[in-house]
């Protein structure tokens, strides 16, 4: 079969026959339909991230993936050949993530132990499925656990690429007002427009924050979401803070991050609080909001690809080429 795979010594993403998985005890093999082109792929093969668990120097790339079973291993029960699938974007049992630490979904055929599988509802497309595992649910998690954002709160999104574009769709979900995109590209603005953003703002600014003064009622922000990763958006951010105000930090900058004062920590109450991933249920959620029409992810899928054109996808999403929310490979 065909498989898209990083190369770790040169960085090289080299689209290679390799041999058909065969599934063991308690997997399933899994007939790719869709997968994902994140961010975090880019961010893999330019080295700004790395492996840390992964056996070898070599990788199948690919965390958000869906497809339909193709062989039950030994033990499988409760699941046949043909179920339409998304994986999470890890295995319950077994440390690391799908596509980094061990082989993904940029191949034809993948593996997957039967409790990291959730059912595609009729309706949903192959497409928009793949990409809940992590463009939708990272922000759904960061949203509700981590922020525990609350009815009324007044937030903001710094970065609206393809996490941050579904954050403000889910924060709108959850009842934040106002909800606030911010970003220096004019078509991330008229995306978190789109999205349904009760106002959409440039981080350089002069007025920047006035007009979220203005927004908040002189109150502040609740919740602070840095999706773009950028050590002058967490300042900013950390600067319009309110009382009890949370800076949560989800982009991935491997950078120091700094807090410019302590005084507002001490006596507003104020915290920064780290985010990466999310669990089982926030998967299960969010394909049960989308099958039953809450969530909209029709205008998510920017193009689909054919897999012998991974390299393209990756330089189209780290060049912002079309202005992509979410590529999808399909093999």
């Amino acid at each position: 079969m065909l498989a898209a795979r990083l190369h770790i010594p040169s960085r090289e993403v080299r689209v290679e026959k390799v041999p058909v998985p065969e599934p063991g005890f308690g997997q399933v093999r899994v007939r790719v339909r869709a997968a994902g082109v994140c961010l975090s792929d880019v961010h893999l093969a330019d080295g700004t991230l790395t492996p840390k668990l992964l056996v070898g120097d070599v990788v199948t790339l690919g965390h958000e993936v869906s497809g339909v079973i193709d062989a039950l291993g030994e033990g499988v029960t409760g699941w046949t050949v043909g179920d339409p699938v998304v994986l999470q974007a890890g295995e319950p049992d077994r440390f690391g993530t799908r596509g980094v630490d061990f082989d993904g979904g940029y191949a034809e055929y993948t593996l997957a132990s039967v409790r990291s599988l959730v059912s595609i509802p009729a309706g949903l497309s192959f497409e928009q499925a793949c990409i809940i595992p992590d463009a939708v649910s990272t922000p759904w998690a960061a949203i509700t656990a981590t922020a525990a954002v609350r009815p009324g709160e007044a937030v903001a999104v710094w970065g609206v690429g393809g996490l941050g574009a579904h954050a403000v769709q889910l924060l709108r979900l959850v009842g934040a007002a106002p909800v606030i995109a911010i970003d220096p590209l004019p078509a991330a603005r008229r995306r978190g427009m789109n999205a349904g953003a009760d106002a959409v703002l440039d981080p350089a600014d002069p007025q920047l924050g006035e007009t979220v003064d203005t927004l908040t009622r002189g109150l502040g922000l609740d919740a602070a979401f840095d999706f773009a990763g950028v050590a002058h958006a967490r300042d900013q951010a950390m600067a319009l803070l309110g009382r009890g105000g949370r800076l949560i930090v989800v982009g991935l900058a491997n950078e120091p991050l700094t807090v410019p004062s302590d005084l507002g920590l001490a006596h507003f109450g104020q915290s920064v609080r780290g985010h990466f991933g999310s669990q089982p249920d926030h998967l299960h959620q969010l394909i049960d909001l989308t099958a039953r029409g809450r969530l909209d992810l029709t205008g998510s899928i920017s193009d689909v690809l054919p897999l012998t054109e991974a390299q393209a996808a990756l330089h189209r999403l780290a060049s912002k080429e079309g202005d992509p929310i979410r590529l999808i490979l399909r093999p």
